[in-house]
Formats: C-alpha cells, structure tokens, sequence
C-alpha cells in the first residue's frame, strides 16, 4: 500500500499528467512620454478585447502572457506570432503597435507622443432647443 502512495505522490508531483492550460510567453511593454518618464495612466489593450490593463504607475510596464477576448475565447501569446496592441493615456495620441512574439525577451518601449490642444481652436458647442410654444393667456391659474 506504501508504494502505490508514493508511486501517486511521485507521478503528481513530477508533472507527467496530462497539462491544463499552457501559459503563453510573457510579453512586457513599458510606455513612456516624450521625454523618457513613463506614464502612470497609461492603459495596453488588444483591439479585440473590451478590457483596458493599466500600466504600473511607478514604472510605467505591463506584462502579459494571455489576453481574453469579448467572445470568450483566448489569445495565448506564442512565439513566432503578431500581435496588436493599441496603447493610449489621457493627454496622448493613441499608437496602435504591432510587435512579434519571440522565445525569450520580449520587452519593448512605446513613446506616445503629447496632444496639443489649445484652447483657441475649440468654439463653444451651440446647443439647439425645440422652440417653446407660448403661454396661454385663456384660462388657467392658480386653484385657490
């Protein structure tokens, strides 16, 4: 009875069961403005997902080995692959970025570039009402 213990310990623990899940490689991406500081509020996402990851705030990366897209399937990050990432943070332009996957390694920077508004070319928005119907002078009041 000892034996078939350790002989399930020993097959568990070595892993020669059959794999759950394969995890990906990991992929890290570190976006910084124009002068090199990275962006605290910056957001990754893969075109085809609805989640936004943030970045982290004091270094300005994110790493991921696995997307979930928004019809339930996966996009495990495999070498030899494309992926499509678009990259944006409040005050920025949006850079949507292709990038293949390697082996090993695979960090890359992104330079969003600074937006530009000034405060000149923007008019105030003209709001359009329903014309409203004048009062009736018949009738009516307070009911006392």
């Amino acid at each position: 009875m000892k034996w078939i213990t350790a002989a399930c310990v020993a097959l568990l623990s070595t892993g020669c069961g059959p794999k759950i899940g394969t995890d990906g490689v990991a992929v890290k991406v570190f976006v910084e403005g124009p002068d090199g500081n990275p962006i605290p509020t910056a957001v990754v996402r893969h075109p085809d997902e609805a989640d936004r990851h943030r970045v982290n705030a004091a270094t300005g990366h994110w790493e991921g080995s696995v997307l979930y897209l928004e019809d339930g399937s996966e996009l495990v990050f495999m070498p030899n692959t494309t992926i499509q990432l678009e990259v944006s943070a409040p005050g920025f332009l949006t850079k949507v970025i292709q990038y293949d996957i390697k082996k090993r390694r695979n960090q890359f920077d992104v330079q969003l570039d600074q937006l530009n508004l000034k405060d000149d070319e923007f008019d105030e928005p003209i709001i359009q009402f329903g014309q409203d119907k004048k009062k009736s002078e018949i009738g009516g009041g307070a009911a006392n």
